[in-house]
């Protein structure tokens, strides 16, 4: 059916809607929405497979606009379409409170599948999600049954396609072959500082050639019957990405089309005015639309009713016949997890581990009884134990892009169904931190898997050592980070992790531990609460010593060594997860960490943060300089790092050192 009125109608009520919100808050961006709205009313009113009334449907299209700043445009396509946001919701856009922040916030606005706004990130969290999508397909789609069987639309502009994060990962995309994944460039010319030939001139075209995309180009954005068959024709593709280069006017119809001006500033009362009359808007008074228009969006909206009852019925069908099959997709998509992870017969070590090694065998274990935990690592496996040894199939390479890494991750959680996890050397988080950061944002389960995480790596040195990382993972709100002490801790780290649900960062160490055999019964309760008590004297107490991850048997040492030479009686308290630890009641909290006495925190990492986690008299045994190349115990020993030496600050520090 070719387009008509009606649809040229639609399209300026987008543009409309999203300049009226922008010049309302005084705040936003107009070029974006006056620009990209053909192309993505193109898109949602002939190829987009969703609906309205179930924005959670497990095989609807993913819609990810990756150009955050661009949101009015999209609040204004979920209020046409009716996913729930009213008009009063528009007028208060950026507004406190309002679902309708200044970028997408997932889980604030049904129909927002991911959070957007620092570039690149929404490209990136496309690909996990069609990855996701393929995956899933081949375990559960059968000769007669198309289960899972959607398409990931993404929308990208130049400032996306600069950032590093999209090449990376439109490298991985092409590799992979996800030939349901499109992404639909708002190719402009412009930036916030002016013309695209300031920075980047490569040609983009060639670029994504080269990466295994097909590249599709629509010379006129606001061509809608050329913009829909190039949609089509990229469905048709199945095993490649595409790139539909779509020529846009960023601010199209307004005094500032095609300036740089019109990125970010709102256009004020009488260019919003000129700009609807530029468009043949019928209406000066903002937020009003003409009354064809919802009988149109109310049929669009029932055509996607439609499809998931069809899907629906497809469903029932598949229940009957596949049952198994049919369970197990409702566990996937649910998080469920089996009743018992971690056995205490699964608990049998007869020599020390380094916690990455012990991550290793739990992982391997838990695959066997998750079957959608998948991931892989940044070209590090053999270093991080991170490889699924019985299912190559659920062990992912994602080649040395951390970055990208870490935000595909994020997407294959948002899209559900996998449970998804990826590693490289706790230093290197530096190279992904914006991603970790959006994965504690949107609170979803993408976990992280951070080795090397001391000056415990050794002869690699300070390039290798992280130091400041620990504290500063910490400072990521929403980011459970877990330094497990030893094997039986990491165990149960990791189902604590996988429990959880949340985002959470797995710090483990190169270098061998000792086992904490003795007081494993202590360990298997304590982990899950984040802190407890390891050891406590048998009589009152002089001081604390709380200790993370390598030096909990630290400090157990230097407790030991405390009493035998002084008579100090030490509580030894470890502290796998802070984050975990705190969201305890008060009672229990008070149980393990006194109020009133002294207190000795022991981190191979910088010290700064600790009293504040501690609270009154404090000496912290922390690593607040780089690292230094050398055999990892004798760097501990130069850092002072032994128990001879902790006890001799001790005694300093309670002011018995004569």
């Amino acid at each position: 059916m070719p387009f008509n009125e009606t649809d040229q109608l639609a399209v300026n009520a987008i543009r409309t809607l999203a300049i009226d919100m922008i010049e309302k808050a005084n705040s936003g961006h107009p070029g974006l929405p006056l620009g990209l709205a053909p192309a993505a009313y193109a898109l949602w009113s002939r190829q987009l497979k969703h609906n309205p009334a179930n924005p959670a449907w497990a095989d609807r299209d993913r819609f990810v606009l990756s150009g955050g700043h661009g949101s009015s445009m999209l609040y204004a396509l979920l209020h046409l379409y009716g996913y729930g946001l009213t008009l009063e919701d528009l007028k208060n856009f950026r507004q406190l409170g309002s679902p309708t922040p200044g970028h997408p916030e997932h889980g604030m606005t049904a129909g927002v599948e991911t959070t957007t706004g620092p570039l690149a990130q929404g490209f990136a969290n496309a690909v996990g999600m069609a990855f996701a999508e393929k995956y899933l397909a081949g375990v559960f789609n059968t000769p007669e049954f198309t289960m899972l069987d959607h398409h990931t639309y993404v929308m990208c502009g130049d400032g996306d396609l600069m950032e590093g994060l999209s090449y990376e990962a439109a490298s991985l995309a092409g590799h992979w072959k996800l030939g349901k994944l499109i992404c639909v460039y708002d190719s402009n010319g412009i930036t916030i500082e002016g013309s695209t030939a300031l920075a980047f001139t490569e040609d983009v075209k060639k670029r994504f050639l080269a990466q295994a995309w097909q590249v599709i180009e629509v010379d006129d954005g606001n061509d809608l019957a050329a913009l829909d068959a190039a949609l089509k024709k990229a469905k048709r593709e199945t095993e490649q990405p595409s790139l539909i280069i779509a020529k846009t006017h960023i601010g199209f119809g307004s005094p500032k089309q095609d300036q740089c001006g019109v990125h970010g500033e709102p256009l004020k009362k009488d260019e919003v005015l000129a700009t609807k009359k530029a468009l043949g808007w019928p209406y000066e008074e903002p937020f009003k639309l003409p009354e064809a228009l919802a009988p149109h969006f109310e049929t669009l909206r029932q055509d996607g009713e439609k499809t998931e009852k069809k899907w629906l019925k497809q469903l029932k069908a598949y229940r009957a016949k596949h049952p198994e099959l049919a369970q197990k997709l409702g566990e996937f998509l649910s998080g469920e997890l089996p009743a018992d992870l971690i056995l205490d017969t699964d608990l049998v070590f007869d020599k020390p581990l380094a916690t990455r090694e012990a991550s290793h065998k739990a992982l391997n274990l838990l695959a066997e009884r998750v079957e959608n935990l998948i991931g892989g690592s940044a070209d590090l496996s053999p270093s991080t134990k991170t490889d699924l040894k019985a299912h190559p199939e659920r062990t992912l390479h994602f080649g040395i892009r951390e970055h990208a890494m870490g935000a595909i991750l994020n997407g294959m959680a948002l899209h559900g169904g996998l449970r998804p996890f990826g590693s490289t050397f706790l230093v290197f988080t530096d190279y992904m931190r914006g991603s970790m950061r959006l994965a504690a944002f949107m609170g979803v389960p993408s976990v992280f898997v951070l080795t090397h995480d001391s000056v415990g790596v050794g002869e690699d040195g300070p390039t290798h050592q992280p130091v400041e990382h620990i504290m500063a993972l910490r400072l990521i709100p929403g980011l459970a980070v877990w330094r497990p002490a030893d094997a039986f801790e990491t165990f149960y780290a990791w189902e604590a992790v996988l429990r959880n649900g949340k985002p959470a960062g797995l710090l483990l160490s190169r270098q061998k531990l000792p086992l904490l055999t003795e007081q494993k019964e202590k360990v298997k309760e304590g982990v899950k609460r984040g802190a407890y008590t390891l050891k406590g004297p048998a009589l009152s107490p002089d001081l604390e010593i709380i200790a993370t991850g390598s030096e909990v048997s630290l400090a157990l040492e230097t407790a030991a060594k405390l009493e035998q030479d002084s008579g100090i009686r030490a509580k030894v308290v470890s502290m796998p997860c802070y984050e975990v630890f705190m969201k305890q009641d008060e009672v229990y909290r008070s149980s393990v960490i006194s109020a009133t006495l002294p207190k000795v925190t022991i981190e191979a990492g910088r010290g700064l943060g600790w009293k504040d986690i501690t609270g009154g008299k404090t000496l912290t045994i922390s690593i607040d300089s780089f690292g230094l190349s050398a055999p990892f115990d004798k760097a501990f020993a130069h850092l002072g790092f032994t128990a001879e030496a902790i006890t001799e600050k001790v005694k300093v520090f309670l002011g018995k050192k004569k």
